[in-house]
């Protein structure tokens, strides 16, 4: 069953790479309904992890309420084709943010304009849902990662 609030069927799922590294030193998203965490840390330059391109609309809808928790907006996913006709799946928080990418990027385009996937609505988050794991939570969640791997 797909969870409501992060739109994962899998609450244990996510960090897909590094998972304890990221747990122990990245803010993370707890969600209400699943448990689920979800990296969110911005760095010094801005970025973060739902920013970056995706290589699957599934994937890149693991990290779509994190850009929701951190844009405070509804957020959708659109497909973007490189000139080699090569495919991703990038995040963005309105139509205007991605027009400004493929005007930078001439070499991309969307073949739809419209999203693959988009969050009917943005709710805001608790702010004990935004945080850093404390040792004890991390070590939790990673056991329980592993036993749902099995």
């Amino acid at each position: 069953m797909t969870c409501p609030e992060c739109y994962a069927t899998d609450p244990r799922i996510t960090p897909l790479l590094n998972p304890e590294a990221c747990l122990l030193h990245h803010r993370q998203y707890i969600c209400s309904t699943c448990g689920r965490v979800i990296c969110a840390d911005i760095d010094e330059k801005g970025r973060f992890r739902a920013m970056f391109p995706f290589r699957s609309l599934e994937v890149a809808k693991l990290y779509l309420r994190a850009a929701e928790v951190i844009h405070q907006a509804p957020c959708g996913i659109y497909e973007i084709a490189s000139a080699n006709d090569r495919r991703q799946y990038k995040i963005f928080a309105s139509d205007n943010e991605l027009q400004t990418y493929l005007r930078k990027h001439k070499d991309k385009h969307c073949p739809t304009l419209a999203p693959r996937f988009a969050s009917p609505h943005y709710t805001a988050c608790a702010p004990h849902q935004l945080r850093h794991l404390t040792p004890a939570e991390a070590d939790r969640y990673m056991q329980e990662k592993r036993k749902a791997k099995d």
